[in-house]
């Protein structure tokens, strides 16, 4: 039990460990942490659903060591993101941009979200209605019954 108890204190403590291994980390702490934010916000194309940093896969380990490359030779973090959509397609974001080719991507739970709306309405709309007055042999059977109570 004791065992038990510390592997889960030990689990629980440890936090999220990242992919990112010490020989990939750069000298300079404001490039690394640069490369960080940038690795953080691209995909890992084996993964797919983790991020770079994020990933043991050997294609997100060369593309950290691509990012590192380009900061080490001076590009923008703009100019770092620009060459890998370029060179991967926009997959690799994991945030794509709102542009006009991906316009539906963006657009498609809003227009989900009316459709259901609309559907919703119509359907409210058309549904008949409960008669809320009584006939005469209606109203004589419900005076018979509150009267036997």
């Amino acid at each position: 039990m004791r065992i038990v108890l510390a592997f889960l204190v030990a689990l629980i403590l440890c936090g999220q460990a990242l992919a990112v291994q010490p020989d990939e980390v750069m000298k300079d702490p404001v490039l690394e942490h640069r490369a960080r934010e940038i690795s953080a916000g691209l995909r890992c194309m084996v993964c797919q659903n983790q991020s770079i940093d994020d990933s043991d896969a050997q294609l997100a380990r060369d593309l950290r060591l691509l990012v590192r490359e380009r900061l080490a030779a001076g590009d923008t973090d703009r100019q770092v993101r620009d060459f890998l959509v370029q060179r991967y397609g926009e997959f690799v974001l994991l945030k794509p941009t709102f542009s006009a080719h991906n316009l539906l991507l963006w657009l498609a739970p809003l227009l989900v979200l009316i459709c259901g709306a609309i559907g919703a309405f119509i359907h409210l709309r058309r549904r008949p209605r409960a008669s809320a007055t009584l006939d005469e042999d209606e109203r004589r059977a419900l005076e018979a019954l509150l009267k036997r109570d």
